[in-house]
């Protein structure tokens, strides 16, 4: 069973904590957008050498932490790094991606499926980073999954929703299922399309890191949802 509650978080804005221009902009940006979680990939922020001042900025925010394995490209790659991820940040849930292609970062479904189960297994709360496949969605909700993350599009392309179809079909599906869509969201109005789809929350990095006032779009973002 999952202890993850969407009514229990300050806001539907799920925020990563990657590729800003500094730790200050950064912490900034999350105070402008009060968000509900941060993301934090501890492969990718370890591996850039962000140092003491960046994990003390996000443990002063009091923010939920959702710890990801951003940059995995196998199974087994992604569960030891969850493993790691629960001894550091003292939480069993985990967004999970395991990369199938390098290009568009587009999630690998048959090692996100095997590395979900074996994770559950090891009690873990998965956050699946997904594509919008509805049969992929069903074999991970089977596997024990309560919360799915759908693309809207591939990882900081800012496309917006390129399926809407497909992401209404998801709602539908699972209609007591936390739905977040996760990856591609471009602007505020982006997000405002997911929520109308009766999504229950966003998550994104890109579109405020690299805007050219991260500030002021996080709190765009978080007017927007």
């Amino acid at each position: 069973m999952s202890d993850f509650s969407i009514d229990k978080l300050s806001s539907r804005l799920f925020l990563g904590t990657a590729q800003y221009p500094s730790p200050d902009i950064m912490r900034k940006a999350i105070e402008a957008a009060q968000p509900g979680l941060l993301t934090v990939s501890l492969r990718r922020e370890s591996a850039a050498g962000k140092g003491q001042k960046f994990w003390e900025i996000i443990k002063a925010t009091g923010i939920p932490v959702l710890p990801n394995t951003a940059g995995c490209h196998s199974a087994q790659e992604a569960i030891t790094t969850a493993e790691m991820a629960r001894e550091v940040f003292g939480t069993h849930w985990i967004k999970l991606e395991v990369i199938g292609d390098d290009y568009t970062l587009q999630p690998d479904p048959f090692a996100l499926l095997d590395a979900t189960e074996k994770l559950i297994a090891k009690g873990f709360t998965v956050f699946p980073y997904m594509t919008d496949d509805l049969v992929l969605a069903e074999k991970l909700v089977a596997a024990g999954c309560s919360i799915l993350m759908p693309w809207g599009a591939p990882i900081g392309s800012g496309r917006g929703l390129n399926n809407p179809y497909a992401l209404k079909m998801l709602r539908g599906r699972f209609p007591d299922k936390t739905l977040v869509v996760d990856a591609g969201i471009g602007a505020p109005s982006h997000a405002a399309a997911a929520m109308e789809l009766g999504y229950d929350a966003v998550l994104l990095n890109t579109a405020v890191a690299k805007a050219g006032d991260p500030v002021a779009m996080a709190g765009a973002f978080a007017k927007a949802i």
